[in-house]
């Protein structure tokens, strides 16, 4: 089975550089990507932190869009509940509008920051309410398809400007919930693999998505390439997660254990347990690695994939890219 690539950036700041160089780096990925045939480049949110650069991906994806011609650009994703949907929306047709045809709107349910940031971020609802993902989800799609239909709130309204081709959409998740969803709103679904790895979670999620009527899914993975599986073994050996868990229930992915004592010190919980963890990534030779993504892609019917480079250096990520393109296996190529 053939599959695409797409890449997903989260643009690292080394240390000994600036935001700046970070963002140019991420500009430098997607020419190059486009180059090699990548079919999308995706920039993720975050928040209140000094080790990755975008807080703001439709800025970032209006100045990759701006700077190449053929590649679909989009976010992987806009992390929604701290946003009002309607404004969503109108940015996404402001980018569609600049660049019909290339751009892709991916949103998500995680926060893309600890409690202090998103409490800031959230400063303008309704205090001590918390958003109502679903909700929120089905008032974007709303909008994006709209004018909203009568007998729904704000009957007639649209999200300006109407673009010639709307942007393509897609629900970040890792849950048959958010397959759910995905489906029951016409919007693609990609699995984020490579933040839970579950295969018996995929399958579930992948079986959902597709029961409930939706389209070819895409799997989100992490993958480091090299010219030996032993370079790329030892590179990756020492990369970990931390996983807090707090008291109520929740869990979250921190890539450092200070970060994740942090974010219970800011909710406020001392019966919290933090589980140091490898981080799941697809490390080897680019022969190796595409192996492993056509086993997936026959195995759950994946017809593309969205890579991530580990958080390696600026070059690291370059070079995995290039390998992973130049493989005779790659369909990007």
């Amino acid at each position: 089975m053939t599959y695409r690539l797409s890449l997903l950036d989260k643009s690292p700041v080394q240390a000994g550089h600036t935001a700046t160089d970070a963002l140019k780096q991420t500009l430098r990925l997607a020419r190059r990507a486009e180059e090699l045939g990548y079919h999308r480049f995706w920039v993720a949110e975050h928040h209140h932190t000094t080790e990755l650069a975008i807080s703001a991906p439709e800025v970032v994806i209006a100045f990759i869009l701006a700077n190449t011609s053929r590649i679909r650009v989009g976010s992987g994703g806009i992390m929604l509940q701290h946003y009002s949907p309607y404004k969503v929306a109108e940015v996404f047709n402001v980018l569609s509008s600049l660049a019909p045809g290339r751009v892709d709107l991916g949103v998500g349910k995680t926060p893309g920051g600890l409690p202090l940031s998103t409490s800031a971020l959230q400063a303008g609802l309704r205090q001590g309410v918390k958003p109502d993902f679903t909700a929120l989800f089905s008032s974007l799609s709303t909008f994006v398809d709209g004018p909203v239909p009568v007998g729904q709130p704000f009957a007639g309204l649209s999200a300006t400007p109407v673009p010639p081709v709307p942007p393509e959409r897609f629900l970040l998740g890792a849950s048959p919930a958010s397959a759910t969803l995905a489906a029951r709103h016409g919007w693609g679904y990609v699995h984020a693999g490579h933040l839970n790895s579950d295969q018996a979670n995929l399958k579930a999620s992948l079986e959902t998505y597709h029961a409930e009527g939706g389209h070819a899914a895409i799997l989100a993975v992490a993958a480091y390439a090299a010219q030996s599986a032993a370079q790329a073994a030892e590179r990756v050996a020492d990369l970990k997660v931390f996983r807090v868990f707090l008291s109520n229930g929740s869990a979250f992915n921190l890539g450092r254990r200070e970060q994740a004592e942090e974010f219970a010190r800011q909710v406020g919980d001392n019966d919290y347990r933090i589980e140091e963890r490898r981080p799941s990534i697809l490390a080897g030779t680019p022969e190796t690695i595409h192996e492993k993504l056509e086993d997936l892609s026959e195995r759950y019917g994946i017809s593309e994939f969205v890579i991530e480079a580990p958080p390696v250096s600026f070059d690291e990520r370059l070079a995995t890219i290039e390998l992973l393109a130049r493989s005779p296996l790659s369909a990007a190529a």
